[in-house]
């Protein structure tokens, strides 16, 4: 059995990289690779998604859909009426980042309203999800891309 030996620079710079890499992952805004599909047009209209019998449309305004915007984001709920009112997580696919929540209120019987804004990524990406969750019902995610 052949053994092999490491200098102690090769190991310190072993560990460092390491390190370093761990690290890296567990933090707020750090991409990690993903692929992604983007399932929404949001800057031609508005989307919709299928939960438990539900048809849930999202849309956002105004036009075009821009980073660093107030933004006014619109649900509006097919099927049963709902106990709680939904709300929005925005997030970037493959990032974990810190909370970005819109809180909706009742527009009209199943049409709910909140205003948000959507950051502007140092990394220069533009693709973002909507997770819109209808509290005792489910989730569905909305992938769409921003304009900087």
């Amino acid at each position: 059995m052949k053994t092999r030996k490491f200098t102690v620079s090769q190991i310190s710079k072993a560990v460092l990289f390491l390190g370093l890499l761990i690290f890296s992952v567990g933090q707020p805004g750090v991409c990690l690779a993903t692929e992604v599909n983007l399932d929404c047009d949001i800057q031609s209209g508005g989307c919709s998604k299928q939960i438990n019998g539900r048809t849930v449309d999202l849309n956002i305004f105004p036009k075009p859909v821009k980073a660093m915007k107030d933004l006014t984001f619109q649900v509006k709920i097919s099927g049963d009426s709902l106990s709680k009112p939904p709300f929005i997580d925005l997030g970037m696919p493959g990032m974990k980042m810190g909370p970005n929540q819109v809180i909706l209120k009742r527009n009209d019987a199943d049409i709910y309203e909140g205003q948000g804004v959507i950051v502007r990524c140092k990394s220069g990406r533009t693709i973002w999800q909507a997770t819109v969750t209808l509290p005792g019902v489910g989730s569905v995610v909305f992938t769409f891309n921003v304009i900087n």
